[in-house]
């Protein structure tokens, strides 16, 4: 297969890796009204303006140390650290040929490792390990990415 065609929806290593990638961008998208949802909840503006539409009147209380808001919001760091690296790797990884049973089940469960670590971690909170091993189940398959990347341009 041509590498032109490997970055096409006609690839079903492509295909998958495009939506299990957007059901990530999408969980990712998720987080920021999912934070603003617990700002607004317990009343803890970021900013000024968020306190004046949160309804405040006169001296105006910026918090930002709500363990439930910063909960959320280190969540969402996670995932900018985590998932984007991951989408590149993920495609630098279309572009290697892998197998279509072991590149399909990579992103799947990567996709679903990290929605678990969303859910146990800002969700239903749930004492460790599970928030470590749904992350580093992610990991692990963004490092194997990465070296059979390395591996296939050598």
């Amino acid at each position: 297969m041509a590498n032109v065609d490997l970055l096409n929806f006609s690839n079903p290593v492509f295909s998958s890796y495009a939506y299990w990638g957007a059901i990530l961008v999408l969980k990712c998208f998720f987080m920021s009204p999912w934070t603003a949802y617990f700002r607004f909840k317990n009343k803890t503006p970021a900013s000024p303006e968020d306190a004046v539409a949160m309804g405040a009147r006169g001296e105006i209380k910026i918090n930002t140390n709500n363990p439930e808001v910063e909960r959320v919001r280190r969540g969402h760091l996670n995932d900018l650290e985590n998932i984007l690296p991951y989408l590149f790797v993920g495609l630098f990884y279309v572009l290697t040929s892998p197998s279509v049973f072991l590149a399909t089940t990579l992103f799947k469960v990567a996709a679903i490792a990290r929605i678990v670590h969303t859910i146990v971690y800002t969700v239903i909170v749930v004492p460790q390990p599970a928030r470590g091993i749904s992350w580093f189940i992610h990991y692990l398959i963004g490092i194997y990415m990465a070296i059979s990347v390395v591996l296939y341009s050598m």
